[in-house]
C-alpha cells in the first residue's frame, strides 16, 4: 500500500520550496539495515530530520528542498535494502519543523506492533571475507555478522527489535563493537547480534559427558569426524548431527542411533564448486543455494557421483546446502568438503536447541558436542526446497523464511489461528491481511511435539502482540492438533475438512479469492463421510466446497500397517480390481515371500476387518511402487512414492511412452486399468522406468479429464494444485504443461508448502470466513 497525504494548510508553510514529509514504512524493516540506509540516503539528498524504529515500523521525518525530499521518498519506496520487505508505505506532508541535522533516534515501543521480525540470514560476503582475513579483528570468529546477515528470528524475544530484547543482551559490547554499532556509516550500525572474540559468544568442544576438550575447537572437530565419530553442532536454530559424508560406517552408525533407517540425510558442501562436483546444478538452483535464505535444495546427483549410497538410499537426488554461518565456514577449513548436516533429534522428536537439553536428548547419538553460549529463543529447522520447471517449491518452510508473512486478499478483523495438521505441523496466525505461518514444528505424536507447538505459538503471539480469537482445526477426531485446538481460548472454533484446507491454502497463497477447481493429491486426510480421502477433485472457495471426483476406495488392511508396508496396499489393489481369487494368485506370485503375514492380510481383506477404506493418491503410488518391487516396506513417510517418482524418464522422453487406460463412472475414478496395465507390462518384462512413467502419465491424464468435466458443468477455468503428491517433479511439471495448454489458469504453491506444512493457512482463512458468516 502506498499513500501520500497532505494536511490542510501545510503547503502555506513551505519556505523557499522546502518540504517536510513523515514517512511510515511497515513490513520487514527492522534488523535489515534500514535505519543506516535511511541515514545515508538522507545525507546524500541533503535532508534533515530523523528516523526511528517504532512498534508500527520505521518512521522517518524528512525535511529539505522539495525535489530532494521527493527523490528521497522514491528511493525509500522503490529501492529499499536487499533484505527489507515493504508491506505499506505512507508519506504525509506536514508543516516545516526547521530540523538542523538528520538523526537516528532510540527505538520506541508501544502496543501497536506492526513491524515484522526479520528471518535469519546467511553469512554475507563481507563478513565471510573478514572471518578469513588474518588482519581483521573478526578473524576466525564463529559469530561474525553485520546488518546484512546473521541471526534474527531465532534470537529475538520481543519488539521493537533491539539488542536488549534478544539473546545478545547478556553480551556487553566491547569498545570496538560499540563504536561500529553506533556509527550510522558503518556496516554494523545497530546490527543487534554484533560481536567479536573479545565480547561475544564463544564455542566449546565437549565429549559425550559434557566435559570440555583440550585444544583448538576446529582441530578437535576434524579429528573426531575423521575417526567416523558423530558430532552434535549447535547452529542458528538448533543442533545439527554431523559426520563425514564419505564415511560409510559413520553413516550407518548415525542411522542406527538416530532411528532413521532409510530417510535421506541432508549434506552441507564447502562451496558451490563442491556441490557441482557431486550434483547437477542449473542457474536457478545455484541462485537458491547461495540466497540469503540458504535452504537445503534437492538436487539431482551427477551420473558419476561417487558418494556412498547410504546418504540417500534408493534415490538419485540429494538434499544439499551451503554453509550459512561463520561457524559452518570455519568447520570446512579442514580436510572435509562435504559433511552430513542433519537435524539434531531422535527420529521425529523436536530439534534440540539448548546445550543441557542436547546433552540429554542426543545422548547415545552424539559422540561429541560443539556448542556455544548464545541462547536460541526460537527453534528453527533448516528449510527444504527444490527448483522444478523453473519454479522454487518449498517442501519445508522454516529458517530463512519465517516469520515473513504471506499476504492474503482481504482484511481480517479478528486474529485467527489455523493450528495445522498432525504431521509436518506448522500453525498460522492470521492478522489483518497477513498470514504468519510458523517455522516447521514437525510431528505431534509425542509430549515433546505438543510442547514444541505450544511454546512456538506463545512466542509468535508475543512477537506479534496478539491473542487468538478464532481457531480452525482439522476435521479428524483423533488428531492431536485438533484436540490441542480445544485448549486455546477463543471466541469460536471451526473444524475444517483436510482437502478443503489444502485448496484454500493454495488460493490464499496466490492472493486469489474466487471459486476454483482444486486437484488435491495426498496420502491421507479425513473425509466428511468418515473415510480416508486423498485423490480429490473439488470445487470450492473460502467457505464451502463440493467433492466432484475421487479415486475409488480400496481397503487398507491393518490401517496404519498398510501405510508402513506398501506391499499390503498393493495386495488390496489386486484384491479390489482383480477379484478375491485372481488377486490372491497375483499376491502370492509377487509377495509370497512375506510368508504368514500375507495370509493375515488376505484374511483381513476377505472379512473386511480392520480395513479402513481409502481414496489416497499416496496409497496408489505405494501400491504401484510395491508391485514394481521398488519399495515394499517404508522407512519414512512417502518413501515408496518418492522412490517411484525417481524412476521416471525425462519429461520429453516420458511423453512418448503413453499411459494406461482408466475409467470414470459416477464421480469415481477406477484404477482397474492401471493395475492390469502394470501387471501386463511386468509379464512382458517392460522396464520399471517405462512402467513408472506410464503410471505418472496416467495420473496426469486422469486429472486433465476430471478438470474438463468439472469445468464443462461449472464454467470454472481456474485450477489449484495442492497436497504432498505435488512435490513429485514429473507430476508437477507435466500438469503445469498440459493444464494451461488446455486453456486453464493454473495456481500452485509459491510461499508455503503444498504438503501439510501449508495446511494451516487454509484452516485459518476458512475459519475466519465461517466466523464472519455467523456474525452477519
Amino acid at each position: 500500500m502506498v499513500r501520500m497525504a497532505q494536511r490542510p494548510g501545510a503547503r502555506k508553510e513551505k519556505l523557499a520550496n522546502r518540504l517536510h514529509y513523515r514517512i511510515t514504512i511497515k513490513g520487514t524493516v527492522q534488523g535489515v539495515g534500514f535505519r543506516p540506509f535511511v541515514y545515508n540516503q538522507a545525507l546524500a539528498h541533503g535532508l534533515t530530520g530523523s528516523v526511528l524504529n517504532a512498534g508500527r515500523g520505521v518512521v522517518i521525518e524528512a525535511e529539505g528542498e522539495a525535489e530532494a525530499v521527493e527523490g528521497f521518498t522514491r528511493v525509500m519506496r522503490d529501492e529499499p535494502p536487499r533484505l527489507a520487505w515493504i508491506d505499506s508505505f505512507t508519506a504525509e506532508e506536514l508543516p516545516l519543523e526547521g530540523y538542523t541535522s538528520f538523526e537516528i533516534i532510540v527505538s520506541a515501543g508501544g502496543d501497536d506492533i506492526e513491524a515484522l521480525v526479520p528471518p535469519d540470514v546467511g553469512l554475507c560476503p563481507d563478513c565471510a571475507r573478514e572471518t578469513f582475513d588474518p588482519a581483521d579483528r573478526h578473524f576466525g570468529y564463529p559469530f561474525t555478522n553485520c546488518t546484512n546477515c546473521g541471526p534474527r528470528f531465532t534470537m529475538v524475544r520481543d519488539l521493537p527489535y533491539d539488542r536488549p530484547k534478544t539473546s545478545m543482551a547478556v553480551f556487553p559490547m566491547c569498545r570496538d563493537c560499540a563504536r561500529e554499532y553506533r556509527d550510522p556509516l558503518d556496516r554494523r550500525f545497530h546490527a543487534q547480534p554484533v560481536a567479536c572474540p573479545v565480547c561475544g559468544p564463544s564455542v566449546e568442544f565437549n565429549d559425550a559427558e559434557g566435559r570440555a576438550g583440550e585444544g583448538e575447537w576446529r582441530s578437535l572437530c576434524w579429528d573426531a569426524l575423521g575417526q567416523g565419530r558423530i558430532l552434535a553442532l549447535k547452529s542458528l536454530g538448533g543442533f545439527h548431527l554431523v559426520c563425514d559424508a564419505r564415511h560409510v560406517k559413520a553413516l550407518n552408525t548415525l542411522r542406527r542411533r538416530k532411528g532413521r533407517n532409510a530417510k535421506p540425510f541432508a549434506v552441507m558442501c564447502r562451496d558451490l564448486e563442491v556441490v557441482k562436483r557431486y550434483c547437477l546444478v542449473d542457474e536457478a538452483e545455484a541462485e537458491l543455494l547461495c540466497s540469503p535464505q540458504a535452504p537445503i535444495v534437492v538436487l539431482r546427483q551427477r551420473p558419476d557421483c561417487d558418494l556412498p549410497v547410504e546418504l540417500a538410499p534408493g534415490l538419485k537426488s540429494l538434499g544439499v546446502m551451503l554453509p550459512y554461518t561463520p561457524l559452518h565456514h570455519l568447520l570446512f577449513g579442514g580436510q572435509f568438503d562435504i559433511l552430513v548436516m542433519t537435524s539434531g533429534n531422535y527420529s521425529e522428536l523436536p530439534l534440540a536447541k539448548e546445550n543441557a537439553d542436547a546433552l540429554s536428548e542426543l545422548a547415545g547419538i552424539a559422540d561429541f558436542y560443539l556448542w556455544h553460549n548464545r541462547e536460541i529463543l526460537n527453534r528453527a529447522d533448516d528449510s527444504l526446497a527444490a527448483v522444478v520447471d523453473g519454479d522454487v517449491l518449498l517442501y519445508r518452510r522454516s529458517r530463512g523464511y519465517v516469520p515473513s508473512p504471506v499476504k492474503v486478499p482481504f482484511e481480517a478483523d479478528r486474529v485467527v489461528l489455523g493450528i495445522g495438521g498432525e504431521m509436518k505441523n506448522t500453525f498460522c496466525l492470521l492478522k489483518q491481511d497477513k498470514a504468519f505461518v510458523s517455522q516447521h514444528v514437525g510431528e505431534l505424536d509425542s509430549v515433546e511435539g505438543e510442547d514444541n507447538l505450544f511454546s512456538s505459538l506463545v512466542g509468535f503471539q508475543r512477537l506479534l502482540g496478539i491473542e487468538v480469537e478464532v481457531v480452525g482445526y482439522d476435521l479428524h477426531p483423533d488428531y492431536r492438533s485438533s484436540r490441542l485446538a480445544g485448549k486455546v481460548p477463543a471466541l469460536g472454533r471451526y473444524p475444517v475438512q483436510h482437502h478443503h484446507a489444502h485448496l484454500v491454502s493454495c488460493l490464499a497463497d496466490n492472493g486469489v479469492e474466487e471459486r476454483a477447481i482444486g486437484v488435491i493429491l495426498d496420502g491421507t486426510g479425513y473425509g466428511g463421510d468418515g473415510t480416508l480421502w486423498g485423490f480429490e477433485v473439488l470445487t470450492g472457495d473460502y467457505t464451502t466446497f463440493k467433492r466432484e471426483y475421487h479415486l475409488g476406495y480400496v481397503p487398507l488392511p491393518g490401517g496404519e500397517q498398510a501405510v508402513r508396508n506398501p506391499w499390503r496396499t498393493a495386495v488390496s489393489y489386486l484384491h479390489t480390481y482383480l477379484g478375491a481369487e485372481a488377486g490372491a494368485r497375483e499376491a502370492e506370485r509377487l509377495f509370497g515371500d512375506t510368508g504368514p503375514e500375507l495370509a493375515i492380510v488376505q484374511r483381513l481383506l476377505e472379512r473386511d476387518f480392520n480395513c479402513p477404506p481409502s481414496s489416497g493418491c499416496g496409497r496408489l503410488f505405494d501400491a504401484v511402487s510395491a508391485l514394481l518391487g521398488v519399495c515394499r516396506r517404508s522407512g519414512y513417510e512417502g518413501q515408496a512414492a518418492i522412490e517411484l517418482g525417481e524412476l521416471v524418464l525425462d519429461p520429453d522422453e516420458g511423453a512418448a511412452v503413453g499411459a494406461y487406460p482408466f475409467a470414470i463412472d459416477d464421480q469415481v475414478i477406477s484404477a482397474a486399468g492401471i493395475v492390469r496395465g502394470v501387471l501386463e507390462d511386468l509379464d512382458n518384462a517392460e522396464s520399471r522406468e517405462i512402467i513408472a512413467t506410464r503410471f505418472h502419465n496416467t495420473i496426469v491424464q486422469i486429472i486433465l479429464e476430471c478438470v474438463r468435466r468439472v469445468s464443462g458443468v461449472t464454467g470454472l477455468r481456474t485450477v489449484a494444485l495442492s497436497g504432498g503428491s505435488w512435490q513429485n517433479r514429473y507430476l508437477f511439471a507435466s500438469a503445469k504443461k498440459v493444464l494451461p495448454e488446455a486453456g486453464y489458469r493454473l495456481l500452485y504453491h509459491r510461499n508455503v508448502p503444498a504438503n501439510d506444512g501449508g495446511l494451516c493457512l487454509g484452516q485459518a482463512v476458512i475459519a475466519y470466513r465461517r466466523w464472519r458468516e455467523e456474525c452477519v
